[in-house]
């Protein structure tokens, strides 16, 4: 696989369009219009978290405090590093890098995984604490200090709220490492030249996307919701 590519393939330019520049200007206007819909979506769930949380402060801040701070910043971090990695894909696609490119999805790859694998383990203690919403769920008050009763319903719609928030935001962690795998398949199949690799770029909005949303999450879920 040679490290630069030097022309694009003729059937990459669909016939309805003039040039490659026009076909990279309506797939990019197209993904925005697709991220303002996602936008409308998760502004609603972020309007119900506003209103529950107006609604059960001191329920919501006890509820807060079970989870745990350091998982959710170390994921942070890892989301801010992958939104790196994908910013370094695209300069390697621009600049017709091939290998390097396969590298740089091949890390977000990894560090998207790694995110779900954290993810998967706060889940899991959860469980186990039995916070999880459900016919077994249980709370108790586990913050210092003599506090007023905690209402157990108020706090487990805390949990639904969390568990609903970050539950869709893997989904959509799970769906965009679905489409990098593919990215990097076809890197590795030489289908991406210097002046063709539109689902690179496109790609990498979605993802960038889906890293803004987790970082409104890890503060509203982590830190504001504990005061």
């Amino acid at each position: 696989m040679s490290d630069v590519a030097h022309s694009p393939k003729p059937n990459r330019l669909a016939h309805w369009y003039r040039s490659y520049a026009e076909q990279t200007e309506s797939v990019t206007l197209g993904m925005w219009l697709f991220l303002v819909t996602e936008v409308m979506f998760f502004g609603g769930l972020f309007m119900a978290y506003m209103l529950y949380r107006g609604q059960n402060a001191d329920a919501w801040a006890a509820a807060s405090h079970h989870l745990d701070i350091g998982l959710g910043a170390f994921n942070t971090a890892v989301l801010i590093g992958s939104s790196l990695t994908v910013v370094l894909a695209v300069w390697a696609a621009e600049k017709g890098k091939q290998k390097q490119l396969a590298l740089w999805l091949a890390l977000t790859i990894v560090l998207g995984c790694t995110f779900l694998g954290v993810k998967a383990i706060e889940y899991e203690h959860k469980y186990h604490e039995h916070l999880f919403p459900g016919p077994e769920f249980m709370f108790e008050d586990t913050r210092e200090g003599v506090h007023d009763f905690v209402d157990p319903d108020r706090a487990r719609m805390f949990f639904h709220v969390y568990f609903g928030m970050t539950g869709l935001h893997a989904l959509h962690m799970i769906i965009g490492i679905g489409i990098f795998l593919v990215l990097l398949v076809n890197t590795l199949r030489g289908k991406y030249t210097q002046q063709w690799h539109d689902p690179i770029p496109i790609a990498g909005l979605y993802w960038h996307f889906v890293d803004l949303v987790w970082i409104y999450l890890f503060p509203l879920l982590y830190l504001i919701g504990r005061h």
